[in-house]
C-alpha cells in the first residue's frame, strides 16, 4: 500500500530527529570536555577580564558605535536629500559617493583616514576621530538609501496637502515627509546600528592605548597572554549584549509600524 505524503514526511522528521541525536550522544561521550573547558571556558581567564572588559572596552565599544551612527545618520539624511534632488551634480556627487562607500570595504577606509590622511594633508586625525569619520562615512552610505527610500514612500498627497495650505517645499519636506519617513525606516536603522557595532572592532588596526580598546582589542591583547580561546569568547558574549536587544527592538518597531517595507537599491 503506497504511502502517503504526510507520513513520509513525518517518518523523515522521525529519522532527522534520530539522526541528531545520535550526534549529539556521540559528541557527549567522544569529546574531552576537560580540554573544551580549558580552551573555551577558563574561569581564571574570564575572571581576570574584569571589570575592564565592561567599563573599558564595552564602554568604549558603545561610544565608537553612537559617534559614527550619529555622523553616518546626519551625513545619509544629506545624501539622500542631494539623491532625491532636482539638481543634477547634487545627484551625481551623492551617487559616487554611496556607490563607493558600498564598494571599498570599512577596513581600507579606517587605514585611509588614519594612515592615508597624514601622509596627504600631513594632519593626523585622534582614533576617536577616525572611529567617527570611517564608520560614520562607511554607514552614511547604506543609510542614505534607506532614508531616501524612506522619504519616497511617504505618499506625495501628504506633500500636495502641504503645499495647498502654504507651505514652501523645504519646509513641508522637514516638517511632513523627513518625520513620516524615519517612522517608516526605524528597523532597517536599528540593523544599521548592530552591523556599525560589529564594524566598530575594525580599530583593532589603529594604534591604542589601553584605556582606548574596544571589545575585539581588548579579546585579542588578552588573548596574546594566555593559551585560551576565553577572552574572544567574552568579548563576544559582550557584544551580544549590544546587539540582542537592538535585534528585538528592531523587531518591535517593524511591528509598530505595521510591517512596512522600504526599498532600497
Amino acid at each position: 500500500m503506497a504511502m502517503s505524503k504526510r507520513k513520509r514526511a513525518e517518518y523523515i522528521r522521525y529519522a532527522q530527529y534520530g539522526i541528531l541525536i545520535v550526534v549529539v550522544l556521540l559528541v557527549a561521550f567522544l569529546a574531552d570536555w576537560g580540554q573544551i573547558r580549558r580552551a573555551f571556558f577558563n574561569t581564571d581567564i574570564a575572571a581576570s577580564m574584569f571589570p575592564n572588559v565592561i567599563t573599558v572596552a564595552l564602554k568604549n565599544t558603545i561610544i565608537y558605535t553612537a559617534l559614527g551612527f550619529a555622523f553616518g545618520l546626519a551625513l545619509g539624511l544629506v545624501l539622500a536629500l542631494m539623491k532625491l534632488s532636482t539638481v543634477g551634480p547634487y545627484r551625481w556627487i551623492a551617487t559616487v559617493y554611496i556607490e563607493f562607500f558600498r564598494g571599498v570595504p570599512a577596513l581600507l577606509v579606517f587605514i585611509g583616514i588614519y594612515y592615508g590622511v597624514p601622509i596627504a594633508f600631513q594632519m593626523q586625525f585622534p582614533p576617536l576621530t577616525t572611529v567617527m569619520l570611517a564608520l560614520g562615512g562607511v554607514g552614511a552610505a547604506y543609510m542614505a538609501e534607506t532614508i531616501r527610500a524612506g522619504l519616497q514612500a511617504v505618499p506625495k498627497g501628504q506633500v500636495e496637502a502641504a503645499r495647498s495650505l502654504g507651505m514652501s517645499s523645504g519646509r513641508a519636506m522637514i516638517t511632513i515627509v523627513i518625520p513620516q519617513a524615519f517612522r517608516i525606516i526605524l528597523p532597517p536603522l536599528t540593523n544599521e546600528l548592530i552591523l556599525l557595532t560589529k564594524d566598530s572592532s575594525l580599530i583593532y588596526i589603529l594604534g591604542l592605548f589601553r584605556e582606548q580598546y574596544e571589545l575585539t582589542k581588548f579579546g585579542r591583547e588578552t588573548l596574546s597572554r594566555s593559551p585560551s580561546l576565553t577572552p574572544i569568547l567574552i568579548a563576544g558574549l559582550c557584544y551580544l549584549i549590544i546587539t540582542l536587544p537592538l535585534g528585538y527592538l528592531s523587531r518591535y518597531l517593524e511591528k509598530r509600524t505595521g510591517g512596512k517595507k522600504v526599498s532600497v537599491v
